[in-house]
């Protein structure tokens, strides 16, 4: 569910947006962010243009703790094929808390369709890690016209009861575990505290590089001298152990059942957060479904291997264009069917 940052991090280009509080936004070369206000939010989107025009839109989602950073290496190895954007949910990343204060997965869900009307470039391919896939998953589900695939990186979808390894996290649902935790640990380095995250998220910390480290240490530093971290961290995972509750349409495991969309499911065999045997369950529930198994890779495969996440979405975008006889340019004139459910 948490999640670290990749190296190569840089100030903001000249001619970008501002940036909220706390230091210089991090942005890899390439890249840039801005930000889209929509109603009773605004969202941080960080974007990478692609090497030639006419390439499918694609929105990526992160996980719980995590920023639109998280994608940066895919979006790289994806420049040449997909025009890329990740955003930040509300209160993580570059993006403010929303409005209202809504921190559940149907309000962030609510947030990622908000944009994508605004967009105007759909349907999307659209991705997401942990809380993102989740995210995601109910977003394609009432709003099958806005996502042509959907690419899902160790979704966090219901495991009741979780792997003993996610109990820390699922227990910042609890009210004041958060600030608590934040006291406890005052006297942490923002290093040790990094150090902490990779060897959660990580099946082998040891890939990231120095500078991958250090890049990740000062964005930790950016985020805790945020007024609202841990507030958006504890109620972001408090949405989360209520949407695994929920029964009925409002299942996320009955919502993955009605997603329409051609679906890439990437579990890693030494995920702490997310148990590899749910994969097993998620091919069952996603209608069209196709499965890449990383042995050894942890929560965030999409960072760790990132050319192989690539590569399978490569092999689904080419499925794609085949089956519906189209070629992967975007239609955002297609009609909008009437959403099978409200918010």
């Amino acid at each position: 569910m948490s999640s670290t940052e990749q190296p190569g991090v840089r100030s903001v280009p000249e001619g970008a947006q501002s940036v909220p509080p706390a230091g210089d936004p991090p942005v890899h070369e390439g890249e840039r962010v801005r930000y889209v206000p929509l109603s009773g939010l605004t969202l941080n989107v960080r974007s990478r243009p692609p090497e030639r025009t006419g390439l499918p839109p694609a929105v990526y989602v992160h996980g719980l703790g995590g920023s639109s950073l998280n994608w940066s290496a895919l979006m790289l190895e994806l420049a040449g094929d997909v025009d890329s954007e990740a955003v930040d949910l509300p209160g993580f990343g570059l993006s403010p808390p929303p409005d209202d204060g809504d921190y559940s997965v149907t309000a962030h869900a609510r947030a990622l369709v908000r944009y994508l009307d605004a967009c105007g470039r759909v349907p999307v391919h659209l991705f997401g890690n942990s809380l993102g896939g989740a995210v995601a998953t109910r977003a394609a589900a009432l709003r099958p016209d806005l996502v042509r695939t959907l690419t899902l990186v160790s979704p966090a979808l219901p495991e009741l009861p979780p792997q003993r390894t996610a109990l820390p996290t699922a227990l910042l649902a609890v009210p004041g575990i958060a600030g608590l935790f934040g006291k406890l640990t005052r006297g942490w380095s923002a290093e040790q505290r990094t150090r902490e995250v990779l060897a959660l998220c990580y099946g082998d910390p040891g890939r990231v590089s120095p500078g991958g480290f250090a890049a990740a240490v000062a964005e930790f530093e950016r985020r805790l001298k945020l007024p609202y971290f841990w507030d958006s961290l504890a109620r972001s995972a408090r949405g989360l152990v209520d949407a695994y509750t929920l029964g009925g349409q409002h299942s996320l495991w009955r919502q993955a059942e009605r997603v329409l969309a051609p679906t890439l499911l990437v579990y890693g065999g030494r995920d702490q957060l997310v148990s590899f045997r749910m994969a097993r369950r998620a091919g069952a529930a996603f209608r069209d479904s196709r499965m890449l198994a990383l042995p050894d890779a942890g929560h965030v495969a999409m960072m760790e291997y990132p050319e192989l996440v690539a590569c399978a979405f490569r092999e689904l975008l080419v499925d794609t264009a085949r089956l519906t006889g189209r070629t992967e340019v975007g239609n955002p004139s297609s009609p909008r069917p009437v959403p099978p459910e409200g918010d």
